[in-house]
């Protein structure tokens, strides 16, 4: 069975409001308006945001040693796959090239987004994972720069109507990341 496969970019990092000392991880479709929260730790955060603003650590941080390690090997990641989710928890494969050989690795999905930035790899996720986990906004809801109020004013429509269903299906850990998003949006 071939299940489809969605590239995803990473589009914003953001404080939670639903867990404390968590992140919001915002991956979004690369042709599409889809977007994908997932729920990571601080360190995990830190790490992406310091490779996506182009900081040099004076020492190497863990995914930057993980990656100069393969490296070093000849080892390419060739992708991240998020292949699974359960419970608001989501599940990544690496997929690494050494040689002839092809290796699957389970990683947790804040590692191998954090580490598929660091060796410029693609990240993809199963078609069906997206529709069912994602937001569906119309509109790019990490624009925090949108100058047009009326633009902004339906964003925020469907934000709280992407609430009321989040609460209605009891998906209180989605209703969490939706009013963080209402109230990052309300300051704007």
């Amino acid at each position: 069975m071939n299940k489809k496969k969605i590239e995803l970019q990473v589009l914003n990092i953001s404080n939670s409001q639903a867990q404390a000392g968590a992140y919001a991880l915002v991956l979004g479709e690369a042709d599409g308006e889809r977007q994908l929260p997932v729920i990571i730790g601080a360190s995990e955060a830190q790490a992406m945001v310091i490779e996506l603003k182009g900081i040099v650590p004076p020492r190497p941080l863990t995914h930057n040693l993980f990656a100069s390690v393969l490296e070093v090997l000849g080892v390419k990641l060739m992708r991240v796959l998020i292949y699974k989710v359960d419970n608001g928890v989501f599940y990544s494969y690496l997929y690494m090239k050494s040689e002839e050989t092809i290796l699957r690795v389970d990683a947790r999905t804040s590692d191998a987004v954090a580490l598929a930035l660091r060796m410029n790899a693609p990240i993809f996720v199963y078609e069906d994972i997206l529709e069912t986990e994602c937001l569906k906004t119309g509109k790019d809801i990490t624009d925090s720069n949108a100058s047009d109020k009326d633009a902004l004013e339906e964003t925020l429509d469907v934000l709280k109507a992407a609430l009321q269903k989040a609460v209605d299906e009891e998906d209180y850990e989605r209703a969490a990341l939706l009013r963080d998003q209402i109230n990052q949006r309300k300051n704007l």
